[in-house]
């Protein structure tokens, strides 16, 4: 299934960015007022007020686990990662972070407006997935209980040969309830 992007309109939104004083949070800050974003800045932990945000910029050089009220890949909004080191252990704390999106430091005059609007459709497509694999392990559970309860009423049509079908079903629930039933004794 091919999902097909439309370009919203990024005027309005909030964004936080959880990074020390520094240059590139003041360069950012910028390019997020040029485009019409609202911007709090962080350090060195979110509070709950971020998970009104719509967007997050963080530092994946000198980030943790702990800046952040969520469980590492479950954050509730598009996160891009503000990278400036090559470390392969930096990558991947952003990869696990959720990181939908990156910008390199130091930040310069473009590239914000591309890393919002790459995170927002990674986001939203992840998003989509699990909610389609949630569905999709509900069907299946739903699936596995028609399969147990069907093979239970041909067992009990077996013991019975004439029982009704509303019968089986209310000694089905008792046998569930009580591991026997004693209806059909």
């Amino acid at each position: 299934m091919k999902r097909r992007f439309h370009l919203p309109s990024l005027g309005g939104a909030r964004v936080v960015i959880l990074h020390r004083p520094h240059l590139t949070v003041q360069a950012l800050t910028r390019q997020l007022a040029a485009v019409g974003l609202e911007v709090l800045q962080h350090w060195p932990d979110l509070n709950a007020g971020a998970l009104a945000a719509d967007f997050v910029f963080f530092d994946a050089d000198l980030g943790h686990d702990e800046q952040f009220p969520w469980k590492p890949g479950t954050a509730p909004m598009p996160m891009i990662a503000l990278i400036g080191s090559e470390a392969p252990g930096r990558f991947e704390w952003a990869l696990n972070q959720g990181a939908d999106a990156q910008l390199v430091k130091p930040v310069g005059d473009s590239g914000v407006c591309s890393a919002l609007l790459i995170a927002l459709q990674a986001f939203e497509a992840r998003r989509d997935l699990a909610a389609q694999i949630a569905d999709l392990r509900a069907r299946l559970a739903d699936r596995q209980t028609v399969g147990a309860r069907s093979c239970c009423l041909r067992r009990v049509g077996a013991a019975n040969p004439k029982p009704t079908a509303s019968r089986a079903v209310r000694c089905l629930a008792c046998w569930r309830a009580k591991w026997r039933c004693w209806e059909w004794r």
